[in-house]
């Protein structure tokens, strides 16, 4: 094939609608973890289109450079839409097609790829649609949502677009709730805008028992732990042995307070799927809340600082680090379990650690506002309390406020600077770091005169200060 052929078909590769033109990045997904996570879940999807599964691991398979498996996937996925497509609707097979057209492209087998691009282009002319429709957004939309947290938006508003076309499907109804579910837990606080969704995706879809948990810790955030009970129990009898149900179980029992309960559901399931980090991070979570209830008992005086007490606190210690250090074998790119794993090596004292932890995680190049906002309050609180490195400390707290998402870390970076603030102005009525700590705090949060009183009040104590004096030049410039 002549250069100038090859990137004719190049460029209708580029046309298609298929997981490798959704930008789908390795840096953003581990290809092990996911080939591992699906195999593990394959038998127990309740679902009639598996054949997403098989399209999502031979891109999978591309990632890792294995195009003979790629099509081995292909295969099935074509096996499975044939077997569960009745009415034999061709639409269904637009993903398939063009991700066989361009594992063969990568394969050198030029004519075949374009064997699959006719294909794609003989369904488009024969059923007169435009190249995306409910198939395409769909598959797009449960791509995207199992493939990483950074893309999940795009994957509600592929759904939101699939339901417009396609409001009754049970399938694109619980990807729409599940997706919508898991951005609400980013933002780390209540919200109740899933619990609808979750409901009906349950009423669509009785038989699916992760949905039925999703659902049960919904009611868990909104304080209605008793609603969820009855969905948890239902969940565990319909799939009691289901490893990525149990995770969730496990999950609730431990926001309950039940820890022996969770440690027991989680033990199984690692048991039966030793490799899963989310499984390892959800038992490291068990015994860090059990060693801080520990320390409470023992700062308030309701324990004894017996020696046996002291040993049990760091075997707690010590159980939690292994397993979410063991979280981080099988998931390297989980953020938040990075930032566990730092805070529990501070709480051991090894403080070089978890400083070169939250380093670690804080060189990921793909990490979303939220994430960022994780990684910077903690680090600050580590900075703060640990490292006692004041300057240190206002700097990750800045960082964490000057992101505008409205999490909980940012409200508490901004309690931080306003503590710190108050503490400086009370040691020192003349302390203009003070009054600008707290400009900033009004300036980030949008209340412009406030700021400006308080930078003002910092160049009375310090006239010369360059920073200040562009604070307040943009500030009054934005008035």
């Amino acid at each position: 094939m002549s250069g100038s052929t090859k990137e004719a078909l190049k460029l209708c590769l580029m046309q298609l609608k298929c997981h490798f033109t959704w930008k789908l990045l390795v840096q953003d997904r581990d290809p092990d973890e996911l080939e591992d996570r699906f195999y593990k879940q394959l038998p127990f999807f309740v679902t009639k289109n598996k054949y997403m599964v098989h399209n999502l691991l031979a891109y999978v398979m591309h990632l890792r450079g294995d195009h003979r498996k790629a099509i081995d996937h292909l295969k099935k996925a074509e096996e499975m839409i044939e077997e569960n497509n009745p009415d034999g609707t061709d639409q269904k097979y637009l993903v398939t097609y063009g991700n066989y057209a361009w594992v063969f492209y990568y394969l050198n087998q030029y004519e075949d790829s374009q064997k699959y691009i006719d294909k794609v282009e003989q369904i488009y002319k024969d059923h007169k649609v435009k190249p995306e429709m409910a198939e395409i957004y769909g598959e797009k939309g449960w791509s995207l949502s199992q493939f990483s947290g950074h893309y999940y938006e795009e994957a509600k508003q592929c759904l939101e677009k699939v339901l417009e076309l396609e409001p009754e499907d049970p399938v694109w109804i619980t990807g729409y709730a599940t997706v919508v579910y898991r951005l609400e837990g980013f933002s780390r606080k209540p919200c109740p805008v899933s619990l609808d969704l979750l409901k009906r995706a349950v009423q669509k879809n009785p038989n699916d028992a992760i949905v039925k948990a999703l659902l049960a810790l919904k009611f868990q955030d909104l304080k209605r732990t008793k609603e969820g009970i009855k969905y948890i129990e239902e969940a565990m009898e319909q799939a009691p042995n289901l490893p990525y149900l149990l995770r969730y179980v496990a999950k609730f029992y431990r926001r309950a307070g039940m820890l022996d309960d969770a440690l027991s559901v989680l033990k199984t399931a690692v048991d039966v799927n030793p490799n899963s980090g989310f499984q390892h991070h959800q038992i490291g979570l068990c015994y860090r809340q059990k060693y801080f209830i520990h320390k409470k008992k023992l700062e308030n005086g309701k324990m004894d600082c017996a020696e046996w007490a002291l040993e049990e606190m760091n075997d707690l210690i010590q159980n939690t680090i292994f397993h979410f250090e063991k979280t981080l074998e099988f998931k390297k790119t989980f953020v938040y379990a990075y930032v566990d794993l730092a805070n529990m090596y501070s709480e051991a004292k090894e403080y070089q650690k978890a400083e070169d932890t939250f380093k670690t995680v804080l060189a990921f190049p793909n990490l979303v506002d939220e994430e960022k906002q994780q990684v910077f309050h903690n680090y600050g609180c580590f900075m703060d309390y640990h490292r006692r490195s004041e300057p240190e400390a206002i700097r990750y707290y800045k960082q964490c406020m000057q992101i505008a998402e409205n999490t909980r870390e940012r409200a508490f970076s901004e309690k931080s600077l306003k503590r710190i603030s108050a503490k400086k102005i009370r040691n020192n009525i003349h302390d203009a770091e003070g009054y600008a700590l707290l400009g900033f705090v009004y300036k980030s949060n949008g209340d412009r005169n406030d700021a400006i009183d308080c930078y003002e009040k910092a160049l009375e104590y310090d006239p010369h200060n360059e920073e200040y004096v562009s604070e307040l030049c943009e500030l009054k410039l934005m008035m």
